[in-house]
């Protein structure tokens, strides 16, 4: 089947709903960790079920590298390769793509571009990344779609969403496989024109959800959050809405508010192999040398497996002593940490009083390491 949104309930813009995938069910506002070569760095698969987590994300144009998406294929499919029972998205391969790109390689018939493993020649089209997708057989398949870098001219990007249109529906002509779902992107940068022109052309056509892109590439919090404020009033309520790489608690906090359900980023599991972990007070570096002796637990309250068997004196002597372990430890909690603050969200915006949550939450949180 296709993946179907349930809205249930509002506070004021903030959103509780149902999304139904093929592979069960799981309530939004969610995160959705990040397995870019079909791993999420450092966990086991049953480590990422003990975080709760229900959809996570695989990248087509590293898995069409490697291991290549005919593979997977014979493998029965990306769920069956990974041995994941759960919901995968699979982002396009756009943002790897043309952040290897330059401007003068992009055409109407798609991207030129070198390969960052070994340099070979590239070409990626459309009906490139859904072929791509349609063999790896994940649940939610995303569009190609041009991500500008940020600033880009408003002559640029006018340019941009009008060829991001195009190839989406090129997209939709090239999709193929019945059981997976094909999301729409809005671009536009922070130009609102551009946003509500990108959306009103995107949601004209009958994409399965709609994902807000072109953010987290360089702009700061406040037009990042702008961006997100001038795309999501003109997306359908039936469709889930995905933020396209924000993964910052306050980001998507600031998010939700304006009407975001779902979200994914690499950060919960990058800044736990730098040794930083996610606090109701910020992020934390556990290589401070005031934890050396500290024999209490990453966080009071945490339920995730770091929490509950190891203290903050014995994950540090792992990080210093450069074991793959600590990192492990810390992506589990770091993973965890943004998963049970969707929780606590949901729960909020039931009882409608999501505002107060966001608030209190930000008023205790630090974005600097602490």
């Amino acid at each position: 089947m296709k993946v179907k949104y349930e809205l249930i309930k509002k506070d004021e813009k903030a959103r509780y709903g149902i999304l139904h995938t093929n592979h069960g069910s799981y309530e939004t506002p969610m995160f959705m960790p990040v397995g870019t070569l079909a791993t999420v760095k450092t966990m086991s698969f049953d480590e990422i079920k003990e975080t709760k987590a229900g959809v996570i994300l695989s990248n087509t144009y590293h898995l069409h590298l490697r291991p290549g998406e005919d593979l997977i294929a014979k493998a029965g499919g990306l769920h069956s390769f990974m041995n994941w029972d759960g919901p995968i998205l699979t982002d396009s391969g756009g943002f790897q793509v043309f952040s290897l790109a330059r401007p003068k390689d992009i055409s109407e018939d798609g991207v030129k571009f070198k390969s960052h493993l070994d340099g070979r020649n590239l070409f990626l089209t459309p009906e490139k990344s859904i072929e791509i997708q349609n063999k790896l057989d994940s649940d939610i398949a995303m569009v190609l779609d041009e991500c500008p870098p940020y600033p880009a001219t408003y002559d640029y990007m006018k340019n941009s969403i009008e060829r991001t249109f195009r190839w989406a529906k090129r997209c939709l002509e090239a999709h193929k496989n019945e059981n997976q779902s094909l999301f729409g992107i809005v671009q536009g940068g922070e130009f609102a024109e551009l946003r509500k022109i990108s959306a009103e052309y995107t949601t004209s056509l009958p994409f399965d959800g709609f994902a807000v892109g072109g953010v987290s590439v360089g702009e700061g919090q406040n037009t990042k959050i702008k961006m997100v404020e001038l795309a999501t009033p003109y997306l359908p309520e039936d469709k889930v809405r995905y933020l396209m790489g924000v993964g910052e608690p306050i980001d998507m906090l600031e998010s939700i508010e304006r009407g975001i359900d779902i979200f994914d980023c690499v950060l919960s599991t990058r800044i736990a192999r730098h040794g930083n972990f996610f606090t109701r007070k910020g992020r934390v570096s556990i290589k401070n040398a005031r934890f050396k002796e500290d024999f209490t637990a990453l966080e009071e309250n945490c339920d995730c497996y770091a929490c509950k068997h190891h203290t903050k004196a014995y994950i540090r002597h792992l990080l210093v002593a450069n074991e793959m372990y600590g990192m492990r430890l810390l992506s589990i909690h770091n993973t965890r940490f943004l998963i049970k603050m969707m929780e606590e969200v949901r729960e909020a915006i039931k009882n409608n009083n999501f505002k107060d949550y966001k608030n209190n939450f930000i008023k205790n949180y630090k974005k600097s390491i602490i």
